[in-house]
């Protein structure tokens, strides 16, 4: 995601009586649906927890604008199954699906399609890459 734009999403609150700045829910809840689809591939419970208490039309906005809406209708549907019993959490994505998701993310974000170079340095740099990125893609758990 496009940092900066999150920075539209800041707003002020209090917390034990001390005055902090944080995300708002509807970006908390954009922000929690990339972090589970794209970083770890597996949808936790408190994933689910977070987009179904503070899912709102706001929320579906915000993802739109900060470019993770598919992220977002992707976890949902993750939820839906454990909360269905259909799956169990943490749920780990298919391999088909986060290439569809991967697939598309690349074809419609320019600014994703701009990091790719740094990650590909990162994964190339690193000893033991393809190794840790099938681990990524199998793992079921932390």
């Amino acid at each position: 995601m496009a940092g900066g734009l999150l920075r539209d999403y800041a707003e002020d609150f209090e917390v034990e009586g001390v005055a902090v700045r944080g995300l708002a829910r509807e970006a908390e809840v954009a922000v929690a649906a990339a972090h589970a689809v794209y970083k770890e591939h597996m949808v936790l419970l408190i994933d689910c927890l977070t987009l179904e208490r503070w899912l709102s039309r706001r929320a579906v906005e915000a993802s739109r604008e900060l470019g993770v809406e598919r992220a977002l209708w992707v976890a949902l549907s993750a939820c839906r199954s454990i909360r269905a019993g259909s799956a169990e959490a943490p749920y780990r994505l298919p391999f088909p699906l986060l290439a569809g998701v991967y697939a598309e993310k690349t074809l419609g974000d320019a600014w994703f399609r701009g990091t790719l170079p740094n990650a590909l340095r990162y994964l190339a740099g690193r000893e033991g890459a393809g190794r840790v990125l099938l681990s990524r893609l199998t793992r079921r758990s932390y």
